[in-house]
C-alpha cells in the first residue's frame, strides 16, 4: 500500500497568492463575495484580516502538511474544536462527519489506482467547513483540490452558495476519483479470473494482494455512505439551498453505487480465491494420481524381472556348484547324475514359474 504526498497547486490567475512551495503549508488562500475571488491573501495572518474587514465573504485556506502553530491559530481565529485539530494533526483517521456547534469536520481518504504495481494510492483529506470559511488540510497528492477551486470559480452561482457548496464540490471530486480506481479493479480482476484458469502460479499472490487493498477501499468508501445520509438528514435543519441539496444526493448515489461495487470486488475475489485453491488442488491430485499410476507400472516390471531372476538362478546355482571341477564330490561318478541335475533345475524353474504365475508377477 502507498500513500504519496503532493501539493495542491495554485489555481490560475490567482496573482501569486499562494505561497505552496518551498517551506510554507499554505498552499492557497483566497477570500470570495458573491461567488467571486476578491483577495488572495499571502499569509495567514492576511487572510484573518481581510475576512474581518468583509463580513459577508467567504474565506477558502488550502493547506497541506501544516505545522502546529498553523493549525493552533486557525484554531484560534475560526474557533475550531480542539479534538478536530488534534485529528488533523495526527492525520491516519478513518473517514468521518462531526459537527462542533457551527463548523462541520469533515476527514475524507481520495484514490487513485496505480496500475503497474496493481496498487490504490489513498490519500487522507480533512475539511473545516465554518459559517464563513472552509479549510483543507491535505497530507497526500489526491485529490486535486487546485481542480476544484477552479471548477468553482468557474461557476459563481455554485460558489456563491457558501461554504457548504465547497464542501459538495470536494465531495464530488473524491467520490469521482473512484471510478478510475473501480474500472482499474475491475479489470484486474478480469486478467486473474483468466490466469486462475490458465494455471498462473502467481495467481494466487496477486490475488490476496488485490484483496488486501479492497478492505482499504472499502475502509475509504463504506463511511462515507453514512456521512452523506447525515448531511442529507440535516437540510432542513441548517437551511441547505434547494439545488445544493440535488448535488448532493447525485454525491450520495455514487458514494451507494461505488461502496456497493467494492463490496462486490471482495466477494469477487474470495470466491476467486476458493476456484484458484480448488483448481490447484485438483492438479496436485492428477498429479499424485499420476505418480502413483507411475509407480504401480514400475513395480509391476520390476515384479517381472524379480520373478524371471528367481527362474533363472535355479538352475544357475545347480551349474554352478557342480561346475567347480572338485575331485571328491559327490554323484560325479554317478550314472543318473546328469540328467538328474536337468530335471531339478527343470522342475523348479517350471515350479517358480506357476508360482509367480498365481501370483500375477508374470
Amino acid at each position: 500500500m502507498s500513500t504519496r504526498h503532493g501539493t495542491e497547486g495554485t489555481a490560475p490567475g490567482d496573482g501569486g497568492g499562494g505561497r505552496g512551495g518551498r517551506g510554507g503549508s499554505v498552499v492557497q488562500s483566497a477570500l470570495y463575495r458573491g461567488g467571486r475571488r476578491t483577495a488572495s491573501p499571502g499569509s495567514l495572518a492576511e487572510t484573518f484580516r481581510r475576512l474581518r474587514e468583509a463580513p459577508d465573504g467567504m474565506a477558502w485556506i488550502g493547506l497541506q502538511r501544516p505545522s502546529e502553530a498553523e493549525l493552533l491559530s486557525l484554531a484560534a481565529e475560526f474557533d475550531l474544536h480542539e479534538l478536530a485539530v488534534e485529528d488533523a494533526l495526527e492525520a491516519h483517521q478513518r473517514p468521518k462527519l462531526e459537527r462542533y456547534g457551527d463548523t462541520l469536520f469533515v476527514v475524507l481518504r481520495a484514490a487513485r489506482y496505480l496500475d503497474a504495481p496493481e496498487e490504490v494510492d489513498f490519500g487522507e483529506l480533512h475539511v473545516f467547513v465554518g459559517r464563513d470559511f472552509v479549510i483543507t488540510v491535505r497530507h497526500a497528492a489526491a485529490p486535486d483540490l487546485s481542480a476544484v477551486r477552479r471548477r468553482m470559480e468557474e461557476d459563481p452561482d455554485l460558489l456563491a452558495l457558501g461554504p457548504e457548496a465547497v464542501l459538495y464540490a470536494i465531495l464530488d471530486a473524491v467520490v469521482d476519483g473512484y471510478a478510475p480506481v473501480v474500472a482499474g479493479v475491475q479489470n484486474d480482476i478480469d486478467e486473474i479470473e483468466t490466469e486462475v484458469f490458465r494455471g498462473d502460479p502467481e495467481v494466487s499472490r496477486r490475488i490476496y494482494e488485490l484483496s488486501r487493498e479492497m478492505v482499504e477501499f472499502q475502509r475509504a468508501t463504506r463511511p462515507l455512505v453514512g456521512m452523506l445520509h447525515a448531511l442529507m438528514a440535516g437540510f432542513a435543519k441548517y437551511g441547505t439551498d434547494e439545488e445544493l441539496q440535488r448535488y448532493l444526493r447525485d454525491v450520495a448515489d455514487h458514494v451507494t453505487h461505488t461502496s456497493e461495487r467494492v463490496d462486490g470486488f471482495r466477494q469477487a475475489l474470495t470466491e476467486i480465491l476458493t476456484v484458484n485453491a480448488t483448481l490447484v488442488t485438483q492438479q496436485q491430485n492428477a498429479e499424485m494420481r499420476a505418480l502413483a499410476e507411475a509407480g504401480f507400472e514400475q513395480n509391476e516390471e520390476i515384479k517381472k524381472i524379480s520373478s524371471w531372476a528367481a527362474i533363472l538362478f535355479a538352475p544357475t546355482l545347480v551349474g554352478t556348484i557342480y561346475g567347480m571341477n572338485f575331485e571328491n564330490m559327490p554323484e560325479l561318478k554317478w550314472a543318473a547324475g546328469y540328467p538328474f541335475a536337468i530335471l531339478l533345475m527343470a522342475g523348479v524353474c517350471v515350479s517358480l514359474y506357476f508360482i509367480f504365475k498365481r501370483r500375477d508377477w508374470l
